[in-house]
């Protein structure tokens, strides 16, 4: 591993909150590449409306246009992004907390435009994709200032010990934490301010979420997911298999045995196809 670990203050405190902040990770000229893979892959997509298929659309138009709520698999869609996540600055922070057996599981671009973003509501990201352990950390970074005002993360500390809260109503995976009072009794939850070019290393039974963007400015979000080598998925739906032609190894070796830490775990009873964590979600709102 090289210089970019966490440091031991970050790692204590990942172990403790179940998140860190690191600001700082990109450049000024990483940020411009990514902004121009964001313009080219979003107006390529503009041309084909409802057949746009790299992205899907806000359901709220700004000014009578559509704008992007996300971008499907950015890492393998843009060199820019494919970049980010294999760099060392980001794989040597993820080895700091798994060890050197890392695989690249998944990812995703999330778009708040200014004056509308979709809310997303408080879940936990291993409810979405079963496995034998919880060695899965989602890497988030912000493209654009995030604060309060324009939707920032927010995360409950201290929970990623504990439990899998319910996502499920009447037997059907809602996408976001179910359980009545579920909060009670828990810490507040913590904004996750940062500037551009900031990440946030997030353990999946971290409970997190984010409000609409009613600002005037954007914040965008990369978003890259790893795993522990010997973290295998358990199979409960065909978006298993769609998730894993992402996949990849990304530094050691693939792991010869499952690794296994939960002795239970409540399998996701989708109904019909859907297209993402927001149109789930929706779904279960009535919208």
């Amino acid at each position: 591993m090289s210089s970019h670990g966490l440091t031991v203050e970050q790692t204590e405190f990942f172990g403790r909150n179940g998140y860190v902040v690191v600001e700082g990770l990109l450049s000024a000229e990483e940020l411009a590449r990514a902004d121009h893979a964001v313009h080219e892959i979003v107006e390529e997509q503009r041309q084909l409306g409802d057949e746009a298929e790299r992205l899907e659309w806000e359901p709220e138009l700004v000014d009578g246009q559509r704008v992007p709520r996300r971008i499907y698999n950015p890492v393998n869609q843009h060199p820019a992004f494919e970049d980010i996540a294999l760099s060392d600055k980001v794989l040597d922070r993820v080895e700091s907390l798994f060890g050197a057996d890392i695989q690249f599981h998944h990812s995703k671009l999330n778009i708040k435009p200014a004056r509308v973003g979709s809310v997303v509501e408080w879940h936990q990201d291993i409810a979405y994709f079963p496995h034998t352990n919880t060695d899965l950390l989602a890497c988030l970074i912000y493209l654009d200032d995030a604060d309060a005002h324009n939707g920032c993360l927010q995360v409950m500390p201290g929970q990623h010990g504990k439990r899998l809260f319910g996502h499920s109503h009447e037997g059907q995976f809602t996408g976001k934490i179910t359980e009545p009072g579920w909060d009670d009794n828990l810490p507040a939850p913590v904004a996750c301010e940062a500037p551009a070019g900031s990440m946030i290393m997030l353990h999946c039974l971290t409970p997190h979420s984010s409000v609409p963007n009613r600002s005037e400015r954007p914040r965008r979000t990369l978003i890259m997911e790893y795993r522990a080598a010997d973290a295998y998925p358990i199979y409960f739906h065909d978006q298993i298999n769609r998730v894993e032609s992402f996949t990849r190894q990304v530094r050691g070796q693939r792991a010869p045995e499952a690794r296994f830490t939960l002795t239970s775990f409540p399998m996701p009873q989708i109904g019909g196809e859907h297209t993402s964590l927001y149109d789930l979600q929706s779904r279960y709102r009535g919208d």
